[in-house]
Formats: structure tokens, C-alpha cells, sequence
């Protein structure tokens, strides 16, 4: 069935987290009758359990809906929900990509914040139809006035455009419905020009193989059909043509304008880039659809089986979580503590606790991880140049020139009472500070560089809970500053533990390193000698600790042998303990790597 191009609309809901970006899109669902009453619930699009638990929606999901408008012609809506928290940047901008509009939700209890700002520059940066949209207004501690006030001092904001809703209770949804197709423009694709489609996400399934979910920009892609992808040069066969409705659907073809899926039985999930752009094979000089931000991951870290027989699980399971969540990088690794594992790239730390667990429920594999890490800029004296993401790359200290490390500038809204205890823990991170800006009588916006390293963990926690939940905040631009910065290394029974390395400032490697080798006594498990720890920096013992061994004498109080006897006891005791300090392995828990992140 051809459909006709001006009855349709793409848009997405863009917003800081917990502004009620996934109630609205329930309520938008149900207003629309796209899902049965006796199959609708909370959070519809949030279907893995850890966003319901955790309140927030981690990736990003696709939804058409049929609603019929005032002029009495049926209208074909496509909604791309998006993650809210700054760790989900990424999949906001591909959500954004494959859009003509979007609807900037804002709480009327909480107004303006640093992620509303700053998706609201990557919605305009991709010419995107805005309307503004003030959410919660039937709350008790709601300001919509105030909130008005906040967008007015936005640009490019059309306050006549503003709609005040409440997405729990279903009040002004009618009005956002007759906004998004009055002000929504309709997509400007042509289905007689070659083939043009964005892979804007993408999931694996078991039975289909790799699904591409995307967006058609030219041309149409139906049943059967032979597709290329322009960057990675692979061709295909379409064996299925869908939508989401939430549920895949199969439908003849999709058209110029329309989203839906593709379903490949691709089994190889490497082969598949989201961002790239697909073509008709007998068209190679189609241009690749541009606007597309490529992913730049913020924090690095090990992920390693507990179990030696799950090695080959888990290499499964991190190829099918990549293509499900291509904001997730790997590549093999070898320690010589942990054994075989993964060095993987995360947004941030909360979509590493989010892989981590994933891989934990979703594969029932048992993982322990490193401390995480981020990506240097290490110059060596003979003038090489070289990008380290692992600690125990680094080269050693005689060889290097110097080493940079990357800093972001760091958005930070807060209550006005509170600017200088965040200005305090920006100075603690190492933080340099750039502007402020007083956005009305309560808020405040603090600029500071900050190194990633240094706001990697806690800092997000350590803002919310110094303002009572008030402060958000986002990054942006990174570059990369000369810092004065070491390798700390941890030994465990005279034996360094790759996995426990990594890159702290000189100045803070003394404390650091004492706090480390106390904890670590506490934390390993004691065997039948003693065992030292060391944290070692440039070759030098900076800090050490003995792990005490455990106690048991056969030979004492009740013991009724003779002297020889209990002489060749204690002597087969001392050359077993002898024995098991050389050759003996130490068990490391994951309680362990919590202690060094804990005290990082």
C-alpha cells in the first residue's frame, strides 16, 4: 500500500531524565489506540527490566501509531523515544537523525535543565521542528509560569507553540497530537530517487539474525530486495520488511519517509555499523545520509568471566550486546591475573554498570570487572605519539615526554544556595573553572573543564546529593590538557596484579596508594602464609601491607604426640606453606576492584 508522504510524521521526545518522556509515550500510545487496553501498561517502551527498576529508559525505542486529526485524514505518526541521563547522549543524537521534529518535554516542578539545553541544541543543530511542551503541570509544587520564563530565555523557543500537559492524567495530550501534525513538517523523501536509508539502530534476533531499524530517505525497500551498506561494503538480501507497532509487523514494503525494520539473517553482528547508510547495489554513487554523530566512548574498562568455561559465552554476548547497544566498543584482551577477557568502551559509568548487568541477567554470565580507565594522549621523547586506554600499556616512565588527558567541558545546573560547595568539589576534581551564568533568582549554570577521569565515578552522585536532586548536569566539547601524572601498580604476593593498575595525578599517588594497600589487607582472601601488598610507582614501593596468614597448629594445646612427632609435624607445615607461597594462586574478588573504585 503506497502511502502518501504528507500524512506522515517522524518525531521523538527529548528531555532531561525523569521528565516523563516514557509516560507521555504511553499516553500517546494509548490516545492513538495503537495498543489494546488489555496489553497496555507503565513505561510500554522501557521493555528491559533494569529501566523499570531504575526509572530510567536506556535504549532507544520505535513506535508507529495511526491517529486520525480534525480535517478527518488518518495520519501516520512515528515516535523514536530517547534515553534521558547525559551516559545515553549517543542514542539521542541517532534518534534525532532520523527525525523532522521533536517535542522538548520540560517538568513543570523542576524547569530548565543542563539536559534539556543541551538536547535541545542537538535537536536544533539537526533542524528540527521544536515544540515545547511544560509536563507535570497538576502536580501541587508545579510552576508553569516560572517554567515559561526559563524557555523564553532559550533560543529559537516559540512560546505560542507551548502546550501545557500532564502525561500521567492525559491532560493537553490532544493538543500535543494536533501540534505534531500542524507544526511537524512531513518528510521531504522522494520513493522515485535510488534508494536511502539511515540504520539508525539495531538489535539481534535469534531466529531473524541481525535487525536493522531505520529510516527511509529515498527510494523504497520491499521483500526480497538487495541492499548494500555504503561503509562497510556489504550486501544483502531483504528477507523481511516491518514496523513497530510496538510489535514487529510485516508489511509489502516501506516508503520514502516511513520507519520501520529490516530483517537480514545476518548472523556475523561485526558487519553491522549503525549509522551506516543503505543503498541500491546498482546505485554506488548514492551519498551516505548526513547529520549522523559517530560515537566516542568516555570511559574504558576490562571485562573479564569469573568462570574460565564462560569465555566463549561471554564473546557471544558482547557481540550481540554491540549490536543492540553500538555505543558499546570491544576487543579482546589477555591478563595475567584475570586470563582472557574484553577491553570495552562505555558512555559513561552508568552504561558500564548498565552493560555489566545486562551481561550478568540477560547471558547469566558471572563478570568481573577493572577499574575503569580513560584514553591518554602519551608523547615519548623520540617524538612518538601514542593513544593508551589501558593503564598497563602505558611505557614506562624513563621513555615519556609527557601525558595529556581528556577533560570535558562540564554544564552544571544548580540551586543558586549551593554554588559553592559545587565549586568546592569541582576544585577537589581537579577542575578548571571557565564561567558562570545566573539563568534566573534560584538556578545557576557553572562551567568547568573536568577531567573525565576524575568524574568518571561518584561525581555525578556526590552533585545530586550536595543539592538534595536539583543539580544535572551535561557534557560537552572534550579536549585534551598536559597533566602530571603516574602509573600505580599493585603487587600481591610479589606479584604485580595487571588488572588493579591505573593512572592517578603524582600528587595524590602517596594517599591514594596507602589507602589501597589498608584496604586490600581487608578484602583478600588470607591463605597460609603471609602475603605483602605493594603499591608501587616508577619502580619505588610508595605503600605496603601484609595479609596476615591464617592460623591453625596441630600442634598446639591437646595435641597428645611426642616431641619428635610435633617437630615433624611443624617441619612438613613450614615447607608446605613454603611451598604454596611460590607456586600457590591468590583468589581476587570482585570486592576488591570495588575497594580501589570506592577509594578513587
Amino acid at each position: 500500500m503506497n502511502v502518501n508522504p504528507n500524512s506522515i510524521r517522524n518525531f521523538c521526545i527529548i528531555a532531561h531524565i525523569d521528565h516523563g518522556k516514557s509516560t507521555l509515550a504511553d499516553r500517546l500510545i494509548e490516545m492513538t489506540n495503537t495498543v489494546s487496553e488489555r496489553d497496555m501498561k507503565e513505561q510500554l517502551l522501557d521493555n528491559m527490566d533494569l529501566e523499570r527498576e531504575r526509572g530510567i529508559t536506556i535504549k532507544l525505542q520505535t513506535v508507529r501509531m495511526y491517529y486520525k486529526a480534525s480535517d478527518g485524514i488518518e495520519y501516520e505518526l512515528n515516535l523514536i523515544d530517547t534515553p534521558g541521563h547525559t551516559d545515553f547522549n549517543y542514542e539521542v543524537s541517532r534518534s534525532l537523525a532520523a527525525c523532522e521534529g521533536a517535542l522538548l518535554l520540560v517538568d513543570a516542578t523542576q524547569g530548565v535543565q543542563a539536559q534539556t539545553i543541551a538536547n535541545l541544541k542537538l535537536a536544533q543543530e539537526q533542524n528540527l521542528t521544536i515544540i515545547p511542551v511544560i509536563n507535570k503541570i497538576d502536580m501541587p509544587n508545579a510552576d508553569a509560569q516560572s517554567v515559561m520564563q526559563e524557555l523564553e530565555e532559550l533560543d529559537g523557543i516559540n512560546l505560542d507553540k507551548v502546550i501545557l500537559a500532564s502525561a500521567k492524567s492525559g491532560v493537553g495530550v490532544d493538543n500535543i497530537l494536533a501540534s505534531i501534525i500542524e507544526n511537524i513538517p512531513a518528510p521531504k523523501g522522494d520513493q522515485e530517487k535510488p534508494l536511502q536509508a539511515l540504520i539508525f539502530d539495531s538489535h539481534y534476533d535469534v531466529y531473524r539474525g541481525v535487525v536493522l531499524h531505520v529510516r527511509i530517505f529515498n527510494g523504497s525497500i520491499h521483500t526480497g530486495m538487495k541492499i548494500k551498506m555504503l561503509k562497510s561494503d556489504l550486501e544483502f538480501e531483504a528477507l523481511q520488511v516491518g514496523v513497530f507497532l510496538p510489535a514487529m509487523k510485516s508489511v509489502d514494503a516501506l516508503m520514502a519517509g516511513e520507519v520501520g525494520f529490516i530483517s537480514t539473517n545476518i548472523k556475523i553482528v561485526s558487519n553491522v555499523k549503525v549509522g551506516d547508510t543503505l543503498i541500491d547495489p546498482n546505485q554506488p554513487d548514492t551519498e551516505a545520509v548526513p547529520g549522523y554523530k559517530e560515537v566516542k566512548p568516555m570511559v574504558y574498562a576490562g571485562l573479564f568471566p569469573i568462570k574460565n568455561e564462560d569465555q566463549e559465552k561471554l564473546k557471544d554476548a558482547v557481540e550481540k550486546l554491540s549490536l543492540n547497544d553500538s555505543a558499546f566498543i570491544y576487543k579482546q584482551e589477555n591478563s595475567m591475573a584475570l586470563g582472557a577477557g574484553f577491553r570495552c568502551g562505555f558512555l559513561g559509568i552508568l552504561h558500564m554498570e548498565i552493560i555489566q548487568e545486562r551481561l550478568e541477567r540477560e547471558y547469566g554470565i558471572e563478570i568481573l570487572s577493572t577499574f575503569p580507565s580513560v584514553e591518554y594522549r602519551v608523547t615519548l621523547k623520540n617524538g612518538e605519539m601514542l593513544s593508551v586506554n589501558n593503564p598497563m600499556l602505558l611505557p614506562s616512565f624513563e621513555k615519556i615526554a609527557y601525558i595529556e588527558e581528556p577533560f570535558i567541558d562540564a554544564a552544571i545546573i544548580i540551586p543558586m544556595e549551593n554554588i559553592g560547595e559545587i565549586m568546592e568539589l569541582c576544585q577537589e576534581k581537579r577542575g578548571i573553572y571557565v564561567d558562570m551564568v545566573y539563568l534566573n533568582n534560584k538556578m545557576a549554570e557553572l562551567t568547568f573543564k573536568l577531567p573525565i577521569s576524575e568524574i568518571a565515578y561518584n561525581f555525578y552522585d556526590s552533585l545530586k546529593s550536595i543539592t538534595h536532586g536539583y543539580a544535572s548536569i551535561d557534557y560537552r566539547d572534550r579536549s585534551y590538557i598536559v597533566s602530571d601524572l603516574v602509573k600505580m601498580d599493585i603487587w600481591l604476593n610479589d606479584e604485580i596484579v595487571d588488572a588493579f593498575s591505573f593512572i592517578l595525578p603524582r600528587d595524590k599517588s602517596f594517599e591514594r596508594g596507602k589507602q589501597i594497600v589498608q584496604k586490600m589487607k581487608h578484602v583478600i582472601p588470607r591463605k597460609l602464609y603471609p602475603m605483602p601488598v605493594q603499591s608501587v610507582v616508577e619502580n619505588k614501593v610508595i605503600a605496603r601491607e601484609d595479609i596476615p596468614p591464617l592460623r591453625k597448629s596441630v600442634t598446639g594445646r591437646g595435641y597428645s604426640g611426642s616431641a619428635s612427632k610435633k617437630k615433624k609435624i611443624a617441619k612438613n607445615i613450614k615447607e608446605n606453606k613454603i611451598r604454596q607461597r611460590k607456586f600457590g594462586g591468590v583468589d581476587i574478588p570482585q570486592e576488591a576492584f570495588h575497594a580501589v573504585l570506592d577509594i578513587h
